[in-house]
């Protein structure tokens, strides 16, 4: 199986835009023979927390008209793709991801657990359930940034039979670097999964993001990186073993 990690620079707030972007980065990793395709934190809105939040038709579900791009990008090239934009809940906004199968149709909806203090601040409220989802045969476990500092999240995949841990995030040039060379690749080792992380590339939001999206195996060793946009591509053959 090959897994994809695709990075881009979405445009602050231009939904159609990045829309765009992203489902051309789907055939993209399709054409290269990836089966799954994993896309950053808020990718489609840009990490744009104070302007989502302020306008509601930001906030997207799952079967959204906007998002109509990717779910058929995904038919029209039999590939599955984790998209992570603003949801809403009865609660109030979430920042969420959608795993749309081959088909285009909805696999799972994941909304992030851990948000931060600033997300929070922003007017996002936090989920209360872990996103799993089955594709030919693997199990994957879903992540959203701030949820992979706390061990457990990786911990429980493993536990529910995960094979891999897809990641969207956004992680600075400030202290991403670090994180990418020691928190990714030892969630990998200690519980024995393949993770992938997709981020951010350039500005977003008040950030500007480093980039190097990656996929580790689950011994911890980079099998693919990174530095600038475009799709990150890792065959992993033993994940169907896994199942």
């Amino acid at each position: 199986m090959i897994i994809a990690s695709a990075q881009f620079t979405p445009r602050p707030c231009e939904v159609a835009a990045n829309v765009g972007a992203m489902a051309a980065l789907i055939s993209e990793a399709a054409a290269a023979g990836a089966s799954v395709v994993v896309f950053p934190e808020l990718a489609v809105t840009g990490y744009e927390l104070a302007a989502v939040n302020a306008d509601p038709a930001l906030l997207l579900d799952p079967g959204a008209p906007e998002l109509a791009p990717l779910r058929e990008a995904c038919r029209a090239a039999g590939i599955a793709a984790v998209v992570n934009c603003a949801g809403r809940t009865a609660q109030g906004p979430t920042i969420s991801s959608y795993a749309y199968g081959p088909d285009g149709t909805l696999l799972t909806r994941y909304d992030k657990v851990h948000v931060t203090g600033t997300e929070q601040a922003a007017g996002f409220v936090c989920g209360t359930e872990d996103g799993r989802f089955t594709l030919d045969g693997v199990r994957f476990a879903l992540a959203i940034c701030y949820d992979t500092a706390f061990p457990d999240v990786a911990a429980r995949a493993a536990e529910d039979g995960c094979a891999v841990l897809l990641a969207s995030a956004l992680h600075d040039t400030e202290d991403g670097p670090r994180k990418l060379a020691t928190l990714y690749p030892a969630m990998a080792r200690d519980n024995g999964l393949c993770v992938a992380l997709a981020n951010h590339v350039g500005a977003s939001g008040p950030f500007t993001a480093c980039g190097l999206s990656a996929v580790w195996g689950p011994d911890g060793r980079v099998l693919a990186e990174r530095a600038d946009a475009g799709p990150v591509l890792a065959e992993v053959p033993a994940l169907s073993r896994r199942g």
